[in-house]
């Protein structure tokens, strides 16, 4: 029994000796690591662009439908979007509108561009290259 003890010891010493990785190991990790990040990278910036843009629609969506219900209440479209806001001259406001108080801007961080039409309202964002009147605006 004893020169089994012996010998597994002398095993568990000669694998300890052994124990942690080699410097080709660790930089193989690191490189595999290093691809996988890379392509992630790549995979992720192109759906950036396509995430602001829902979201700016998502948030026109919703100050359309605000301002449909100061519509219902008032019985004609806002002059502006603060009026979403605040209370003015008009008889049934049930008001704000927008929750939080705060008007919703577009994925960028700017403000809407709102113009009242006859029977129906423009809501706009400048979208990705934050002119208003380009190609890429996103409107409703």
């Amino acid at each position: 029994m004893t020169a089994l003890k012996s010998l597994l010891l002398l095993r568990s010493d000669s694998r300890d000796s052994r124990a942690g990785f080699t410097l080709v190991e660790i930089l193989l990790v690191v490189a595999i690591l290093g691809i996988l990040a890379g392509v992630a990278v790549v995979s992720i910036s192109g759906k950036t662009a396509r995430a602001n843009i829902a979201a700016t629609r998502t948030s026109i969506q919703a100050v359309l439908t605000a301002v449909d219900m100061y519509e219902v209440d008032n019985g004609a479209y806002p002059s502006s979007l603060q009026n979403l806001l605040t209370k003015g001259s008009e008889g049934n406001w049930n008001g704000p509108y927008i929750r939080d108080g705060r008007m919703p801007k577009d994925a960028w961080g700017n403000d809407f561009q709102y113009t009242p039409k006859e029977g129906h309202v423009e809501i706009r964002s400048g979208g990705p290259d934050l002119q208003l009147g380009t190609a890429d605006d996103i409107t409703n």
